[in-house]
């Protein structure tokens, strides 16, 4: 069946791809073969990549991610092949994945960090350790949307093939960076479609709710975006817990007034059963944020009062100090639910990034 495109920018998206489909192919061919040579599968990369960027949609990129950095524009439907080619060559090779993955992060380019991402996936189960070395400096390093939720997908795969992971995204909750924080966020939100649907209620053990619960009142919209977005996904996994934290959430932002925490809500309306979503929205509807609003969550309250103690100077000690060191993920970890083998239905995410497969 032909599709019908619905606007001049589908049509033109349509038709760029169908003019550079046999070269998207080609390069996919020419990077398989070089994945044991990360210098010169880099240059090959960004050889293709130029002659893939389409400076429409490149526009269109820096017109909805702030932040955005350098980028080729080279659309999904044309990086497909591409990340379908390496995953081939490198499938049961973690060590080259990995090796491939820490070269290709040091280029600048969001097509880059794409295709690192990409190599995660692959070397998670084999090296965690080195992988997640990786994802935390690309986490320290992103700033915008589109590279946080491609890292969020290695996340929650990585916290599916060892739990004790929820610890990193528990220490990122007080990150002073919204992009680390949006990151705990969107790696909840993507978590229920690394299961089969009928794992996904094994989930609901997990600190997830806990940890969004942290984050909320957060003043950042990248923010408070992936919240909503967050919440909305793990309906699929635990509707009654999500639907009482949204009714506790928004008896404590009727009662104090706090539209950072009414937004979110708002976010997170469209999961809800029709009557619930109606009496939220009826309690909140007054809720408008203002300029300049800080943030009201408790991870916030917690970093500040952490900075705060940063800054009076210790006593000197006559001695070593002595302490029992914790694990940060001491935690049970919940049931290993099982990792999704077929497609699963993409999320729903509140942001511009609706079009960006276009």
């Amino acid at each position: 069946m032909t599709r019908v495109s619905s606007s001049p920018a589908r049509a033109h998206a349509d038709a760029f791809v169908a003019a550079h489909r046999a070269r998207s192919r080609a390069l996919a061919a020419r990077v398989a073969a070089l994945v044991e040579q990360p210098d010169r599968c880099v240059a090959e990369l960004e050889s293709g990549y130029r002659e893939l960027a389409d400076p429409t949609y490149l526009q269109f990129l820096h017109a909805t991610t702030p932040g955005l950095g350098p980028a080729f524009g080279v659309r999904a439907p044309l990086s497909a092949p591409l990340h379908s080619a390496v995953r081939r060559a490198c499938r049961g090779r973690p060590d080259v994945a990995l090796w491939l993955a820490e070269r290709v992060e040091r280029e600048p380019y969001l097509e880059d960090l794409q295709l690192a991402c990409v190599l995660l996936r692959l070397s998670l189960e084999e090296d965690p350790e080195r992988s997640w070395q990786l994802v935390r400096r690309l986490a320290r390093t992103a700033g915008n949307w589109i590279a946080v939720d491609a890292l969020a997908g290695v996340a929650a795969l990585g916290i599916l093939l060892e739990p004790y992971r929820w610890a990193e995204l528990e220490q990122l909750v007080y990150s002073p960076s919204p992009w680390e924080r949006r990151l705990v966020a969107a790696t909840i939100a993507l978590l229920p479609f690394e299961v089969v649907p009928a794992d996904r209620h094994r989930l609901a053990d997990g600190p997830a709710l806990e940890l969004l619960g942290a984050l909320f009142g957060d003043a950042e919209e990248t923010v408070q975006r992936a919240l909503g977005w967050a919440l909305r996904s793990w309906y699929r996994v635990d509707p009654s817990g999500v639907a009482r934290f949204v009714d506790e959430h928004a008896a404590r932002a009727a009662a104090e007034r706090d539209a950072q925490r009414a937004r979110v809500l708002r976010h997170a309306l469209p999961a809800l059963d029709t009557a619930r979503a109606a009496d939220v929205r009826a309690r909140i509807a007054t809720l408008r944020r203002r300029p300049g609003a800080t943030s009201t969550s408790a991870a916030a309250r917690a970093a500040a009062a952490f900075a705060d103690l940063l800054s009076i100077s210790p006593a000197p000690q006559r001695g070593p100090a002595i302490g029992n060191a914790t694990n940060a993920a001491g935690r049970d970890a919940p049931p290993a639910a099982s990792r999704s083998t077929a497609p699963q239905p993409a999320p729903t995410i509140d942001e511009p990034e609706r079009s960006l497969a276009e």
